[in-house]
């Protein structure tokens, strides 16, 4: 019975992240657009930073505990609440990203993050100062 809610679990979990990268690549330019993207995003700089040799080592352990969170199924929110379901996780990713971009060189950051660059420069002030052409893309 167990494995049962398990899989139904992971099954909801999956559908979540399926429907908010498709909302990211398909809403027209917004809020909610934003909003749908923002987790993505954040999960992909994520593991492009834990690769990274120009990262320290404590700031692999603050993204590593936060895709932890992310991939957690314990949730302060429950996931499958609409809209605000993943709200922790981007509140956990947001603040992890926020902790990088004060011990990373920003161009590091920018080369990492793959979706539009005001919504980085937002959750990462000290990116703002960095031009797009150094973005790697």
């Amino acid at each position: 019975m167990l494995l049962h809610w398990l899989l139904i679990a992971a099954i909801v979990i999956a559908v979540s992240w399926i429907v908010m990268i498709v909302l990211a690549k398909r809403l027209p330019p917004g809020l909610a657009k934003d909003l749908a993207s923002v987790l993505p995003a954040c999960v992909t700089t994520a593991r492009k930073l834990r690769k990274d040799p120009r990262v320290p080592r404590r700031v692999k352990v603050a993204v590593a505990i936060a895709g932890l969170w992310v991939l957690s199924p314990i949730d302060l929110i429950p996931e499958f609440l609409p809209i605000i379901g993943p709200l922790d996780d981007i509140v956990v990713v947001a603040l992890a990203l926020r902790y990088a971009a004060r011990r990373v060189p920003p161009d590091v950051l920018v080369e990492a993050w793959p979706a539009e660059r005001r919504i980085l420069d937002r959750l990462a002030p000290s990116t703002a100062s960095i031009t797009t052409t150094t973005r790697a893309h």
